[in-house]
C-alpha cells in the first residue's frame, strides 16, 4: 500500500503542473475565442496579439500619441479609475516597457545583525526628495503570488546580484523551489 501511495504522489507531482498549465492556457484561449466570436481554437489569441501589435504600431503616429495623452489625462482625473489605470500602466511599464524597473536584482540585509536577507529589485536610487540620501527603494516580491512590498534600505545593505531578473523572480515566486542561477553568489554553509 505504501508503494502505491508513493507512485500516486510521484505521478501527481509530474502530472499536476502540466495539467494545470494546459488548463489555464486552454481557458485563456477559449475565452479569447468566445470574445471574438470564432470557432477556430487559437484564432482569438492570434487576433488579439495582432490587434495589440497594430495598436502599438499606430501609437507611433503623432495623432495616436495625442490620443494616448488625452486618454491618460482623462483616466488620471477620475479618482478610482486613476488608481487602477496608473497602477496597471506603471506595473506593465516596469516589466516590459521602456522604463523597466525590475532589471536590477539584489540581495538585501534585512536584519541589524546581517543574518536575515531577502531577494528583491532596486526600483529607485534617488531618495533625496524624502531626505534619505543614502537609501534605495527595493521591491520584495512575495512567493506564490504576483504581489510584493517596497521597502527602503540604506544602500550599504543592498548588494547587486549577477543573475537574470526573470530567473530571480521565478525563484522568489516559487518559494525558493525553482533554481536561480547566480554568478559569484554561492550560498554560504
Amino acid at each position: 500500500m505504501t508503494r502505491l501511495l508513493t507512485y500516486f504522489f510521484r505521478g501527481l507531482i509530474v502530472l499536476a503542473p502540466a495539467v494545470v498549465t494546459i488548463w489555464v492556457f486552454w481557458q485563456i484561449l477559449t475565452t479569447l475565442d468566445r470574445w471574438i466570436g470564432v470557432d477556430v481554437p487559437g484564432l482569438g489569441l492570434a487576433v488579439t496579439i495582432g490587434l495589440i501589435t497594430l495598436f502599438g504600431l499606430l501609437t507611433s503616429s503623432v495623432l495616436a500619441r495625442w490620443l494616448v495623452r488625452f486618454m491618460d489625462t482623462v483616466f488620471n482625473r477620475l479618482p478610482l479609475v486613476r488608481l487602477v489605470y496608473s497602477s496597471t500602466r506603471d506595473l506593465l511599464d516596469a516589466f516590459v516597457g521602456e522604463k523597466r524597473r525590475f532589471d536590477r536584482p539584489v540581495v538585501v540585509q534585512t536584519s541589524a545583525d546581517g543574518v536575515e536577507k531577502a531577494f528583491g529589485f532596486v526600483t529607485t536610487d534617488a531618495m533625496a526628495r524624502f531626505g534619505l540620501d543614502d537609501h534605495v527603494t527595493v521591491y520584495l516580491p512575495f512567493s506564490y503570488t504576483f504581489t510584493g512590498v517596497i521597502r527602503i534600505y540604506p544602500a550599504r545593505n543592498v548588494r547587486p546580484l549577477a543573475t537574470d531578473s526573470s530567473e530571480l523572480m521565478a525563484f522568489v515566486v516559487s518559494g525558493g523551489v525553482t533554481a536561480a542561477a547566480t554568478k559569484g553568489s554561492a550560498p554560504q554553509r
